[in-house]
């Protein structure tokens, strides 16, 4: 299990519905009482983001059109919140997935394109 915590629109399908149910795994671990600490020692979870990363999950799912119908059930942290290491995960996620590396360099695309759009804007403003 793990959290990945790179933007969702960077994940192909498989890795983004992999992380999902991994959230919900997690929860379900957390409410039995099962012992996490491993993955906490490690930086694969942020206890205290696990609602937040399945709700961002969620919404990249929905748009791209996939039905989501597992609403994350409620789960109190009681041990070490944890962390993860969002630019080494992004590193080990664009390094094995040939898919999850195309969404990347898409993503990086998009933003360079929106970005140098209001770049010329700016220009054209002050030159006005």
């Amino acid at each position: 299990m793990r959290m990945w915590g790179v933007n969702p629109k960077c994940m192909c399908d498989k890795h983004l519905l992999g992380e999902h149910v991994e959230m919900h795994m997690f929860v379900g671990c957390i409410n039995k009482r099962k012992n996490i600490d491993g993955y906490l020692e490690k930086g694969l979870v942020n206890l205290g983001l696990i609602r937040k990363r399945h709700d961002e999950l969620v919404q990249e799912m929905e748009r791209r059109g996939m039905n989501h119908k597992s609403p994350l059930p409620n789960f109190l942290i009681e041990s070490g919140v944890g962390f993860i290491d969002k630019k080494k995960n992004l590193a080990d996620l664009i390094g094995r997935c040939f898919r999850c590396m195309k969404k990347y360099r898409d993503a990086a695309d998009e933003e360079f394109k929106v970005k140098e759009k209001e770049h010329s804007e700016n220009l054209s403003v002050a030159v006005l």
